[in-house]
This record gives structure tokens, sequence and C-alpha cells, in this order.
């Protein structure tokens, strides 16, 4: 989870509810600054915990730099709708295929970002097809499993969600913080209101299908480096997640472009929005025109 979530849309972007044929997915769709023609589109998918807000503070530089970007909520994520209690629906290949159909009603080839757990869905939705996307970011998200560290967060609450509610897993979260989020108590720009309005919103059975899957993820990496597609490993200089030694040998698995961003931790597009955005729209430039 990102703690420093903005919910507030930059200048000119559009939140709405993007239909495809696998539902209404809550998006933020920022324009190129001034109207132009982008350079490309870019598909941006929030961690475990999270959602599109992740992305605010990305959307102005890119805009700059050129490039279209939608920020979404998956299904059964904070404004978009998805089953209470059925974790089948949020099973990997029908997250892969949700990402499929958000480009498809995009209508244009993408290149696709994915944070944390939405590397991980971003990565089955290229090897369940390559062809919608451009590039393929994966953001603070590793090759395999996390940290056992993590795993030991994440079935704490799976285990509190099954026999309490998502507001009393908040207000426990306040004192030993989420997971995913390294150190104490959550916090954030102030809006605390809004960052528990966003966890009441997601759906309990997402956070246990999707934590159960991060913690038994398996490494996809050769898969991923056969694939003719470029790809881009960016991370903060710690990471409790993925270790950065363990993103570093992925990159070099998968004959990616590494970027780390030094002041960051799990979250560089919240903690060095600036430079992460510089990075990115580095690397998209340099990805030939299909």
């Amino acid at each position: 989870m990102s703690t420093n979530a903005s919910f507030t849309p930059p200048p000119g972007a559009r939140a709405y509810r993007l239909s495809t044929a696998r539902g209404e997915f809550a998006v933020v769709d920022s324009p190129v600054a001034g109207g132009g023609e982008p350079k490309g589109v870019v598909l941006m998918l929030p961690g475990f915990t999270g959602s599109k807000e992740d992305f605010t503070l990305l959307h102005e530089p890119l805009a700059e730099r050129g490039y279209r970007t939608v920020a979404v909520d998956g299904r059964g994520q904070y404004e978009s709708d998805g089953p209470e209690h059925d974790e089948a629906g949020y099973a990997r290949d029908e997250l892969a295929r949700d990402v499929h159909a958000q480009v498809a009603a995009l209508g244009t080839r993408v290149h696709l970002l994915g944070h944390s757990l939405g590397g991980q869905i971003a990565r089955a939705a290229v090897l369940l097809d390559h062809s919608p996307f451009l590039s393929l970011t994966l953001m603070s998200s590793g090759p395999a499993r996390i940290s056992v560290s993590q795993q030991q967060r994440v079935k704490l609450l799976r285990d509190a969600l099954e026999t309490m509610t998502m507001a009393e897993v908040w207000n426990v979260m306040q004192a030993m913080g989420p997971p995913e989020e390294v150190g104490g108590p959550v916090r954030g720009p102030g809006d605390q209101e809004r960052l528990r309005d966003r966890w009441l919103g997601t759906r309990p059975a997402q956070l246990l299908a999707t934590g159960r899957q991060l913690c038994t993820e398996p490494d996809r990496v050769a898969e991923l480096a056969a694939v003719p597609l470029a790809v881009h490993v960016i991370s903060g200089a710690y990471d409790d997640t993925w270790p950065v030694p363990l993103l570093d040998e992925m990159a070099v698995r998968l004959d990616a472009r590494r970027t780390v961003i030094e002041g960051a931790e799990h979250s560089p597009n919240t903690d060095q929005p600036p430079a992460t955005a510089r990075a990115l729209a580095d690397f998209w430039d340099d990805v030939p025109a299909r």
C-alpha cells in the first residue's frame, strides 16, 4: 500500500468508469499537456491494498513529456466493482483478462506499468498475449513471491479478515502498519479519511485472493524473457517486499532496463515522483514504435 496516495486528480484529468467487455473499472485519465497528440498511452496498475490514486503525482510530469496516463482500480479495488466474498473472481488469469479488456476499451496499444502486485498482474497479462502492449514496466515488483517478512504480514492480514470487519482491521492497521509498508503506523498527506474510505471500498475477497497470490507466486521470469517486448525494472533504493539485489538480478535475466530511484522505498511513484516520472518517460521515449 502506498499511504501517500493523493485523492485530488491533477488539472485536466478526468475520473470516470471505463466500460469494457468485462465490466466497468474506475480510472483517472490524464491527457497530454497542452492537448497535443500523445507520444503514447500508459495504463497503470496499482499494488496490494492500493488504488489508482497511488499514481496521481506521476500524471502531470508524464503529461509534460507527452504521455497520456490512465490509472485504474482493478477488480474489487476501491471504486471498481468486484465480488465481496467469492475469491474465484480474483484468480490471476481473471485479473490478466481484465487488463486486456481495459486496453481494448482504450482502443490503442499501451505502455503497461504495474506497481508491486500490479506488476505481477501486468506480467500475467503480457504472458497471456503481449500484442496489445508496447512495453512493460515492473515497478517494485519482483520475480516470484514476496519476502518472508512480508508474507508474515500478509498472513496476519488474511487471518484478521477471516474474523474481523474491514473497519476493525483498519483500526488495527493504525497501530501496526499495513502489509507492504515498512515501518510503523499508517501515514499520509493528512487525508486519513480518504485512505480509510479506500480501504473500506476494497472487497475482502480481493485482498484474500491477491494476498495468497503474493505469498505463492512462482518465478515466471524465463517465460517473460522469451516475450519480444521491451521491459523496464524500476524500484526505490530500499525495498523490504522484494530486496533490491533480487530486482537487480531479475533485470539481468530479462535483459531489461534497470532504474533505482534514490530516496525512495517500495513506492517510488509517491516517494520521488519527479525522478520516477523522468525515468519512466526516458524509457518509453526509447521504445521503438510498432
